[in-house]
């Protein structure tokens, strides 16, 4: 049986990204309760529509295993449906699509996709300071045993910069590489920022000049090509064709999605150069029926610059090798010919951890359902999100599509 596509995202809460020293501090369980309710109430729902919880298991506060579980008996629900997704930054991406595929096979009729990532109080037994030096080799795992601890670490790969900083040298080395078309990507999101009240960057528009000015941190990579990790949170509701028919929003139907990972560290990729978001986006595609030239906006998983670039060549917006030229070609502001992020994506809205691609869905469905404010793009039925966790090496894609 073919896929429907008649899931669809009906509500969504998102909190304002800040500064992790200005973010209250919340229990995670506390910030599940306050993003489902604001999620159902833009939704027009009731708690007891809900049957079905995706949530995030690792770095959820309160518990390490059985995450799930202690969220229902918090929140007061029964569901039918329950599932933990690890996937880095294509976490709420992949959450989507199994609520969607969950509610198709009438498991459930709407689901709760929730990640909380504001800093939980610390307990009297918790060294902020030690927590902090746990996480200063970013995604690597330096646990006995782990591979990239003992080939990726010593040799210093360490963190997302360097693996970022080496797909673009690659990407350089067999395309060649023009860093004002690199640069031009950070501003025109800068510049969709400048439209969304919330954006951490709001008020700060930067130029070409700026970025190429701005601190190298890892070689080609500027600062101001690097994500601006934040506090926040986000949740949306996945509901059944029934149940959205008495939800107060124009739903963003799942039409389409695909994921794709087989490494971890780039190092052991086949060809740094393409990248997973090549097959999750053909998949996507293929599920919809539609063609990239179908799409009226793209929100595109951005923790680098890189990122956005190969992310739109491998999901088939232009050839490969091309897409520094089709930068430069084509304004990406939401007033443009070819809007990505138009709600600055990561590097000007912000990134809330895991969390963070949350804001790729979220503005998709916003821009849908006609609520994206100044930056409301004229037509917008059809958007393509992508999310990308660890070092381009967990990518999903989905399809988007407003009733």
């Amino acid at each position: 049986m073919g896929w429907k596509g008649e899931a669809a995202i009906v509500g969504a809460a998102q909190y304002k990204p800040q500064k992790y020293s200005e973010a209250p501090q919340m229990f995670h369980l506390e910030q599940v309760a306050d993003l489902a309710s604001q999620a159902l109430a833009d939704a027009g729902l009731q708690a007891s529509d809900l049957d079905g919880l995706v949530i995030n298991g690792p770095h959820f506060h309160e518990a390490s295993v059985f995450v799930p579980a202690m969220a229902a008996e918090y929140l007061g629900l029964a569901v039918n449906f329950a599932e933990v997704v690890d996937l880095g930054g294509t976490t709420p991406v992949g959450m989507v699509w199994r609520a969607a595929a969950a509610i198709e096979m009438g498991l459930c009729q709407a689901v709760l996709c929730v990640i909380p990532m504001r800093m939980a109080p610390f307990g009297p037994d918790e060294d902020p300071a030690a927590m902090a030096r746990a996480m200063r080799f970013g995604g690597h795992s330096t646990a006995y045993g782990a591979p990239e601890a003992e080939f990726d670490i010593p040799y210093g790969h360490v963190g997302q910069n360097t693996g970022y900083a080496m797909i673009a040298q690659r990407y350089a080395a067999q395309y060649g590489y023009d860093e004002r078309a690199m640069a031009k990507i950070a501003v025109d999101q800068r510049t969709n920022a400048q439209y969304h009240p919330d954006a951490i960057f709001r008020g700060k528009p930067i130029t070409e000049e700026d970025v190429l000015n701005s601190k190298m941190v890892a070689d080609p990579l500027h600062v101001l090509e690097i994500v601006m990790p934040v506090a926040g949170g986000a949740a949306v509701i996945v509901a059944s064709k029934e149940v959205a028919a008495r939800a107060r929003n124009r739903g963003a139907h799942v039409t389409g999605f695909g994921e794709r990972l087989g490494y971890k560290s780039p190092s052991y990729s086949p060809d740094m150069t393409e990248t997973p978001v090549g097959p999750a986006a053909r998949r996507a595609f293929e599920m919809s029926g539609l063609k990239p030239s179908d799409i009226n906006a793209a929100q595109i998983y951005d923790c680098y610059t890189i990122t956005v670039l190969l992310s739109l060549e491998d999901a088939g917006f232009c050839p490969k090798g091309e897409g520094m030229r089709f930068v430069l070609e084509n304004d990406l502001t939401w007033r443009g010919n070819f809007p990505v992020n138009t709600h600055g994506g990561q590097l000007s809205f912000g990134q809330a951890g895991s969390a963070g691609g949350f804001s790729q869905i979220i503005e998709a469905f916003d821009q849908i359902r006609g609520k994206a404010g100044d930056r409301q793009l004229k037509n917008c039925d059809r958007v393509f999100v992508s999310g990308t966790g660890g070092v381009m090496s967990e990518q999903g894609a989905l399809i988007l599509e407003g009733a």
